[in-house]
């Protein structure tokens, strides 16, 4: 199976981890020129960017490993964005990394 394609069903499985867990999806991929930010949810009043990262062996680490310094930037500058464009000022905010390693979920909170 190709990255994107594992990719795309991990952002799904996340998305319905999300849901059966509280959380209230309020986007899949919102993306700029900057980059992009797989899920934005909310949850008891918290803005929650999160990256979704899928991987099928351990052979190149655990999937979490690879949200490094930069990625991380990259979804900050994006989260900022998404901020002003919906006018969240006033709420809290936070930013996760669910990694799927063969369909086990592990949410992480506030990684970064």
């Amino acid at each position: 199976m190709n990255t994107k394609v594992i990719g795309v069903a991990g952002e799904t499985i996340a998305k319905n981890y999300l849901k059966n867990n509280g959380y209230k999806v309020l986007a899949e991929n919102f993306s700029n020129k900057i980059g992009e930010i797989d899920l934005i949810a909310e949850k008891n009043k918290v803005l929650i960017f999160i990256e979704v990262k899928t991987r099928n062996s351990k052979k190149f680490g655990m999937p979490s490993e690879s949200v490094n310094i930069y990625k991380q930037q990259k979804i900050r500058k994006v989260a900022l964005s998404y901020i002003k464009k919906f006018k969240k000022f006033d709420i809290q905010s936070r930013f996760d990394v669910i990694e799927i390693l063969n369909e086990k979920i592990n949410h992480i909170e506030n990684a970064f």
